[in-house]
Protein backbone atom coordinates (compact mmCIF):
# COMPACT_ATOMS: atom_id res chain seq x y z
CA UNK A 1 0.00 0.00 0.00
CA UNK A 2 1.55 3.45 -0.87
CA UNK A 3 0.81 6.07 1.88
CA UNK A 4 0.24 9.94 0.05
CA UNK A 5 0.16 12.95 2.58
CA UNK A 6 1.08 15.26 -0.11
CA UNK A 7 -1.01 16.18 -3.60
CA UNK A 8 1.92 15.43 -5.55
CA UNK A 9 2.65 11.95 -4.37
CA UNK A 10 -0.96 11.36 -4.32
CA UNK A 11 -1.35 12.43 -7.98
CA UNK A 12 1.79 10.24 -8.82
CA UNK A 13 0.54 7.38 -7.41
CA UNK A 14 -3.01 7.93 -8.87
CA UNK A 15 -1.59 7.99 -12.64
CA UNK A 16 0.77 4.99 -12.20
CA UNK A 17 -2.46 2.99 -11.56
CA UNK A 18 -3.97 4.52 -14.58
CA UNK A 19 -1.06 3.41 -16.69
CA UNK A 20 -1.68 0.16 -15.61
CA UNK A 21 -5.52 0.68 -17.10
CA UNK A 22 -6.66 0.31 -13.92
CA UNK A 23 -10.49 1.10 -12.47
CA UNK A 24 -10.08 3.17 -9.14
CA UNK A 25 -12.45 3.22 -6.72
CA UNK A 26 -12.18 5.72 -3.57
CA UNK A 27 -13.55 4.86 -0.34
CA UNK A 28 -13.60 8.71 1.71
CA UNK A 29 -13.41 8.17 6.16
CA UNK A 30 -12.53 10.29 8.72
CA UNK A 31 -10.01 6.93 9.65
CA UNK A 32 -11.22 5.39 13.63
CA UNK A 33 -11.66 2.31 10.96
CA UNK A 34 -14.23 -0.34 11.99
CA UNK A 35 -16.26 -2.96 10.47
CA UNK A 36 -18.78 -0.77 8.83
CA UNK A 37 -16.00 1.10 6.52
CA UNK A 38 -13.67 -2.69 5.79
CA UNK A 39 -17.29 -3.50 4.13
CA UNK A 40 -16.85 -0.63 2.18
CA UNK A 41 -13.26 -1.08 1.16
CA UNK A 42 -14.26 -4.78 0.20
CA UNK A 43 -17.45 -3.80 -2.25
CA UNK A 44 -14.88 -1.27 -3.70
CA UNK A 45 -12.85 -4.26 -4.51
CA UNK A 46 -16.25 -5.52 -6.24
CA UNK A 47 -16.30 -2.31 -8.56
CA UNK A 48 -12.77 -1.60 -8.98
CA UNK A 49 -9.60 -3.43 -9.85
CA UNK A 50 -7.87 -0.93 -7.42
CA UNK A 51 -9.36 1.11 -3.83
CA UNK A 52 -7.83 4.31 -2.85
CA UNK A 53 -9.17 5.43 0.91
CA UNK A 54 -8.52 8.97 2.40
CA UNK A 55 -8.05 9.38 6.17
CA UNK A 56 -8.81 12.41 6.91
CA UNK A 57 -10.63 14.41 9.94
CA UNK A 58 -12.03 17.10 8.19
CA UNK A 59 -12.29 20.37 10.62
CA UNK A 60 -14.45 22.02 8.37
CA UNK A 61 -17.77 19.47 9.17
CA UNK A 62 -17.13 20.28 12.76
CA UNK A 63 -18.78 22.57 14.86
CA UNK A 64 -17.42 25.04 17.08
CA UNK A 65 -18.80 23.05 20.45
CA UNK A 66 -18.47 19.69 18.48
CA UNK A 67 -15.68 16.94 19.07
CA UNK A 68 -12.96 17.70 16.70
CA UNK A 69 -9.94 17.62 19.11
CA UNK A 70 -11.46 14.55 20.69
CA UNK A 71 -12.96 12.64 17.74
CA UNK A 72 -10.55 9.60 17.43
CA UNK A 73 -7.62 9.04 15.75
CA UNK A 74 -5.99 5.84 15.56
CA UNK A 75 -3.71 6.62 12.01
CA UNK A 76 -1.38 3.29 13.00
CA UNK A 77 -4.08 0.10 13.30
CA UNK A 78 -6.24 2.11 10.41
CA UNK A 79 -2.72 1.74 7.57
CA UNK A 80 -2.35 -1.88 9.33
CA UNK A 81 -6.11 -3.11 8.41
CA UNK A 82 -6.11 -1.11 4.83
CA UNK A 83 -2.62 -2.90 4.20
CA UNK A 84 -4.48 -6.27 5.56
CA UNK A 85 -7.78 -5.15 2.95
CA UNK A 86 -5.54 -5.09 -0.16
CA UNK A 87 -5.67 -1.13 -0.20
CA UNK A 88 -3.34 0.32 -3.15
CA UNK A 89 -3.02 3.64 -2.37
CA UNK A 90 -3.89 6.01 1.26
CA UNK A 91 -4.21 9.46 0.97
CA UNK A 92 -3.80 11.11 4.57
CA UNK A 93 -3.33 14.60 3.97
CA UNK A 94 -2.51 16.84 6.77
CA UNK A 95 -5.13 20.26 7.48
CA UNK A 96 -2.52 22.57 5.88
CA UNK A 97 -2.06 20.17 2.60
CA UNK A 98 -6.11 20.42 2.31
CA UNK A 99 -6.15 23.61 3.11
CA UNK A 100 -3.85 25.66 1.83
CA UNK A 101 -3.19 29.34 3.07
CA UNK A 102 -5.38 31.56 1.71
CA UNK A 103 -8.25 28.71 1.14
CA UNK A 104 -11.30 30.96 0.21
CA UNK A 105 -13.70 28.55 -1.47
CA UNK A 106 -16.75 26.75 -0.43
CA UNK A 107 -19.17 24.51 -1.67
CA UNK A 108 -23.05 24.61 -0.12
CA UNK A 109 -25.62 22.29 -1.25
CA UNK A 110 -29.55 23.79 -1.14
CA UNK A 111 -32.38 21.40 -0.55
CA UNK A 112 -31.33 17.74 0.70
CA UNK A 113 -28.87 19.30 3.36
CA UNK A 114 -31.41 21.94 5.14
CA UNK A 115 -33.27 20.22 7.78
CA UNK A 116 -32.38 17.29 9.82
CA UNK A 117 -28.79 17.37 10.29
CA UNK A 118 -28.23 20.04 8.54
CA UNK A 119 -30.45 21.63 10.53
CA UNK A 120 -28.99 20.21 14.24
CA UNK A 121 -25.29 21.10 12.54
CA UNK A 122 -25.04 24.29 10.87
CA UNK A 123 -22.44 24.64 8.14
CA UNK A 124 -21.98 20.70 8.47
CA UNK A 125 -22.62 19.69 5.11
CA UNK A 126 -21.24 22.50 4.00
CA UNK A 127 -17.85 21.34 5.11
CA UNK A 128 -18.77 17.61 3.43
CA UNK A 129 -19.56 18.59 0.27
CA UNK A 130 -16.15 20.66 0.06
CA UNK A 131 -13.99 18.28 1.40
CA UNK A 132 -15.88 15.61 -0.71
CA UNK A 133 -15.33 17.62 -4.04
CA UNK A 134 -12.21 18.64 -3.30
CA UNK A 135 -11.68 14.39 -2.83
CA UNK A 136 -13.49 14.09 -5.85
CA UNK A 137 -10.85 16.32 -8.30
CA UNK A 138 -7.79 14.96 -5.95
CA UNK A 139 -8.04 11.16 -6.77
CA UNK A 140 -10.47 11.21 -9.85
CA UNK A 141 -11.47 7.87 -8.96
CA UNK A 142 -14.04 5.96 -11.42
CA UNK A 143 -16.72 5.11 -8.14
CA UNK A 144 -16.81 6.35 -4.55
CA UNK A 145 -18.41 4.50 -1.75
CA UNK A 146 -20.47 5.67 1.18
CA UNK A 147 -22.06 4.44 4.32
CA UNK A 148 -25.45 4.66 4.12
CA UNK A 149 -26.01 5.13 7.98
CA UNK A 150 -25.56 8.77 6.93
CA UNK A 151 -28.40 9.16 4.27
CA UNK A 152 -28.74 12.33 4.46
CA UNK A 153 -24.90 12.95 3.17
CA UNK A 154 -25.27 10.40 0.48
CA UNK A 155 -28.14 13.05 -0.60
CA UNK A 156 -25.45 16.21 -0.81
CA UNK A 157 -22.87 14.34 -2.47
CA UNK A 158 -24.92 12.93 -5.11
CA UNK A 159 -26.80 16.09 -5.49
CA UNK A 160 -23.29 18.17 -5.54
CA UNK A 161 -22.15 15.54 -8.39
CA UNK A 162 -25.43 16.15 -10.35
CA UNK A 163 -25.42 19.93 -10.13
CA UNK A 164 -21.00 20.35 -10.86
CA UNK A 165 -21.21 17.79 -13.78
CA UNK A 166 -18.51 15.58 -11.58
CA UNK A 167 -17.38 13.61 -13.94
CA UNK A 168 -14.49 11.72 -11.90
CA UNK A 169 -17.36 9.50 -10.34
CA UNK A 170 -20.59 11.08 -12.01
CA UNK A 171 -23.23 11.25 -9.65
CA UNK A 172 -24.40 7.38 -10.64
CA UNK A 173 -21.23 6.40 -9.90
CA UNK A 174 -21.15 7.31 -6.12
CA UNK A 175 -22.06 4.04 -4.30
CA UNK A 176 -24.67 3.96 -1.04
CA UNK A 177 -23.75 0.67 1.08
CA UNK A 178 -26.13 -0.71 3.62
CA UNK A 179 -25.58 -0.10 7.13
CA UNK A 180 -23.45 -2.38 9.28
CA UNK A 181 -24.61 -3.17 12.45
CA UNK A 182 -23.64 -4.51 15.82
CA UNK A 183 -25.53 -8.35 16.93
CA UNK A 184 -28.19 -5.73 18.45
CA UNK A 185 -28.95 -3.50 15.92
CA UNK A 186 -26.47 -0.41 16.64
CA UNK A 187 -25.34 0.48 13.69
CA UNK A 188 -21.15 0.75 13.62
CA UNK A 189 -20.04 4.55 14.21
CA UNK A 190 -16.36 5.47 15.12
CA UNK A 191 -18.07 7.41 17.66
CA UNK A 192 -19.73 4.07 19.33
CA UNK A 193 -15.85 4.50 21.23
CA UNK A 194 -17.10 7.28 22.99
CA UNK A 195 -19.96 5.20 24.95
CA UNK A 196 -19.83 4.31 28.56
CA UNK A 197 -20.49 0.28 28.86
CA UNK A 198 -23.74 1.49 30.23
CA UNK A 199 -24.71 3.79 27.54
CA UNK A 200 -23.79 1.29 24.86
CA UNK A 201 -26.03 -1.05 26.29
CA UNK A 202 -28.82 1.72 26.44
CA UNK A 203 -28.11 2.73 22.49
CA UNK A 204 -29.49 -0.51 22.02
CA UNK A 205 -32.88 0.83 22.23
CA UNK A 206 -32.76 3.48 19.09
CA UNK A 207 -32.66 1.15 16.50
CA UNK A 208 -35.42 -1.09 18.45
CA UNK A 209 -37.25 1.95 18.75
CA UNK A 210 -37.01 2.46 14.91
CA UNK A 211 -37.92 -0.74 14.05
CA UNK A 212 -41.30 -0.50 16.38
CA UNK A 213 -42.27 2.38 14.85
CA UNK A 214 -41.67 0.87 11.42
CA UNK A 215 -43.79 -2.17 11.33
CA UNK A 216 -46.72 0.60 12.94
CA UNK A 217 -46.17 2.45 10.21
CA UNK A 218 -46.65 -0.91 7.86
CA UNK A 219 -49.96 -1.55 9.72
CA UNK A 220 -51.64 1.91 9.37
CA UNK A 221 -50.47 4.09 12.18
CA UNK A 222 -50.69 7.73 11.44
CA UNK A 223 -47.09 9.40 10.97
CA UNK A 224 -47.36 11.95 13.76
CA UNK A 225 -48.00 9.86 16.98
CA UNK A 226 -45.65 7.00 15.53
CA UNK A 227 -42.98 9.42 15.59
CA UNK A 228 -44.03 10.54 19.13
CA UNK A 229 -43.28 7.13 20.34
CA UNK A 230 -40.50 6.57 18.49
CA UNK A 231 -39.35 9.45 20.72
CA UNK A 232 -40.61 8.46 23.88
CA UNK A 233 -39.04 5.19 23.68
CA UNK A 234 -35.73 6.22 23.42
CA UNK A 235 -35.75 9.13 26.37
CA UNK A 236 -37.21 6.19 28.32
CA UNK A 237 -34.08 4.31 27.31
CA UNK A 238 -32.04 6.53 28.81
CA UNK A 239 -30.96 8.97 25.86
CA UNK A 240 -30.15 12.69 26.94
CA UNK A 241 -32.16 14.62 23.89
CA UNK A 242 -33.14 13.77 20.68
CA UNK A 243 -31.89 16.35 17.70
CA UNK A 244 -35.00 14.79 15.30
CA UNK A 245 -37.49 12.05 14.33
CA UNK A 246 -38.06 11.93 10.90
CA UNK A 247 -40.13 10.18 8.07
CA UNK A 248 -39.02 11.60 4.81
CA UNK A 249 -39.14 10.41 1.14
CA UNK A 250 -35.63 8.95 0.57
CA UNK A 251 -34.56 10.38 -2.36
CA UNK A 252 -35.67 14.45 -1.88
CA UNK A 253 -35.58 14.28 2.12
CA UNK A 254 -38.47 15.86 1.99
CA UNK A 255 -41.34 15.42 5.01
CA UNK A 256 -43.92 12.96 4.59
CA UNK A 257 -47.24 13.04 6.73
CA UNK A 258 -48.36 9.57 5.51
CA UNK A 259 -46.75 6.82 3.20
CA UNK A 260 -47.21 6.42 -0.67
CA UNK A 261 -45.61 4.47 -3.36
CA UNK A 262 -42.16 6.63 -3.32
CA UNK A 263 -39.35 5.16 -0.95
CA UNK A 264 -39.23 6.64 2.43
CA UNK A 265 -36.71 6.82 5.23
CA UNK A 266 -37.28 7.25 8.82
CA UNK A 267 -34.32 9.18 10.16
CA UNK A 268 -32.97 9.62 14.03
CA UNK A 269 -30.42 11.47 15.50
CA UNK A 270 -30.59 11.43 19.19
CA UNK A 271 -27.51 11.68 22.02
CA UNK A 272 -26.70 9.91 25.04
CA UNK A 273 -23.96 9.89 27.51
CA UNK A 274 -22.35 13.22 25.66
CA UNK A 275 -22.56 11.20 22.47
CA UNK A 276 -24.58 11.83 18.72
CA UNK A 277 -26.00 8.97 17.02
CA UNK A 278 -27.56 9.04 13.96
CA UNK A 279 -29.23 5.96 12.27
CA UNK A 280 -31.86 5.70 8.96
CA UNK A 281 -33.90 2.46 7.95
CA UNK A 282 -35.34 1.86 4.74
CA UNK A 283 -38.98 2.43 4.95
CA UNK A 284 -41.30 0.14 2.31
CA UNK A 285 -44.71 1.35 0.90
CA UNK A 286 -47.63 -0.48 2.33
CA UNK A 287 -48.91 -3.08 0.72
Amino acid sequence: MQTATTLEVLRSGVDALRAEGKRLALVPTMGALHEGHLTLVREARAHADAVAVSIFVNPKQFGPNEDLDAYPRTFAEDCRLLEAEGVALLWAPTVEAMYPGGFATNVSVAGVSDGLCGAARPGHFDGVATVVCKLFNQVRPDVALFGEKDWQQLAVIRRMARDLDLVAPYADAIVGVPTVREADGLALSSRNRYLSPEARAQAAALPQAMRDGIAALMAGSAVAPTLAAIEAHILQAGFDSIDYVALADAASLRPLDGLGDAPARLLVAARIGGTRLIDNIAVAAPS
